[in-house]
């Protein structure tokens, strides 16, 4: 992906200290050089800088959203594992504002994943055009049957650490996330292993007890997936998982913001309930996100989409999104009555902290990579920039 150098003026700046109101954002060479009001600049680069400028006409310009829960998009599928269908997903969520991602697959077989982890190592190493491919998140197959969703329970097994270790040797630093549920055997040892080598380790279609949660995180445990799914639920003497999740400060919480997930009125209890810093907004979008209505495959489970809502076709669960990004943060904006520039650090600077990456992306800063969003006054997209450059 080429870089590129221009200005963008006349921006509202959503910054990690608040709003800049009314102000420009220099990019040179892909990165950003200067955040500012144009009054600050010289004669000189007014000059300079007026000739490749952008006008953003007084809308939005936000950090790129980072996504650390997507399992496709366009009529494709992470466990497709090929290019082709990595150039869908990517591209179609870059339209959607998300600048960075990680690979997110299925419960499937071994073979199926390590096929995953071929097929996104190369992607990446080959150059990326649109969104980029952070690393892979394993959502399975280290789950529960009795909280199984839209995962294959065929394929649900304790968890492997000679998997971890094996796609570690093979793949360094690829594994950024295993999503497992902690009441299974070995999964106390798993999750030592996987924070030992900076892998996020996540409670997912779990019905584990408060209690063993708690252990989890005595052990490193350090995500939830999709609070309130595929979890136990709080009851007043029985917390579960979803009252760990809340109340364990060392849990950072996803969430699904669509309203069909999880109710308007929990997704606002979370984001007042979780410390600073520990809640994230994912997508959950599987292939259907961007398409018509009608059939299509999660992980080997047929689904289908009406109206937008995707479930198991023989069996009535909820079975992914069809989310993007942009229409999470309107969401969020709209559930839980927080500021733009709040919930934006819930789509950026939040997850790119989880899986280590703030410090080239995440946030609107001088010296990190132009992944940007531009929006008109109300959020509809303008133009996204991965690394300084726009494919739109």
């Amino acid at each position: 992906m080429a870089n590129s150098t221009f200005t963008l003026t006349n921006a509202n700046v959503v910054t990690p200290n608040g709003v800049l109101y009314d102000g420009v954002v220099r990019v040179e060479d892909g990165l950003i050089s200067f955040i500012g009001k144009w009054s600050e600049l010289a004669q000189p680069e007014q000059d300079a800088w007026g000739k490749e400028a952008v006008d953003a006409k007084g809308g939005w310009v936000l950090p790129g959203f980072v996504d650390l829960h997507i399992h496709g998009g366009f009529g494709a599928d992470f466990m497709d594992a090929n290019a082709e269908s990595y150039d869908k997903i990517t591209k179609f969520h870059m339209e959607h504002g998300t600048t960075a991602m990680l690979a997110t697959s299925m419960t499937q077989s071994h073979e199926a994943l390590d096929r995953v982890m071929v097929a996104v190592d190369a992607y990446i190493k080959q150059g990326m055009k649109y969104t980029q491919l952070a690393g892979v998140h394993l959502e399975g197959p280290f789950v529960n049957p009795k909280y199984k969703g839209a995962q294959n329970d065929i394929y649900m097994i304790d968890p492997q650490i000679d998997w971890f270790e094996d796609w570690h040797a093979r793949f360094p630093g690829l594994m950024k996330q295993v999503s497992l549920a902690p009441e299974r055997n070995n999964a106390t040892e798993a999750i030592r292993w996987l924070r030992a080598h900076d892998v996020n380790a996540a409670a997912a279609h779990t019905a584990a007890t408060y209690d063993q949660v708690t252990a989890a995180a005595n052990a490193g445990l350090n995500q939830a997936v999709h609070t309130f799914n595929a979890m136990t639920p709080i009851h007043h003497r029985d917390p579960g998982v979803a009252g760990a999740v809340l109340t364990d400060d060392r849990i950072t919480a996803e969430i699904i913001s669509d309203g069909i997930h999880v109710h308007p009125a929990c997704i606002k209890m979370l984001s007042r309930t979780k410390a600073s810093g520990k809640l994230v907004m994912i997508t959950d979008a599987m292939s259907a996100a961007g398409m018509p209505d009608g059939q299509y495959d999660l992980g080997g489970l047929a689904v289908t989409m009406k109206e937008g809502v995707c479930r198991l076709t023989d069996g009535g669960s909820l079975a992914g999104s069809t989310l993007t990004m942009i229409q999470a943060v309107k969401n969020m904006i709209q559930f839980t009555g927080l500021p733009l520039h709040e919930v934006s650090r819930l789509a950026s600077l939040n997850p790119a902290k989880q899986i280590g990456i703030d410090g080239y992306t995440g946030s609107i800063e001088v010296g990190k990579q132009a992944d940007l969003v531009w929006t008109d006054a109300d959020l509809n997209i303008e133009r996204v920039w991965v690394k300084g450059s726009t494919h739109m």
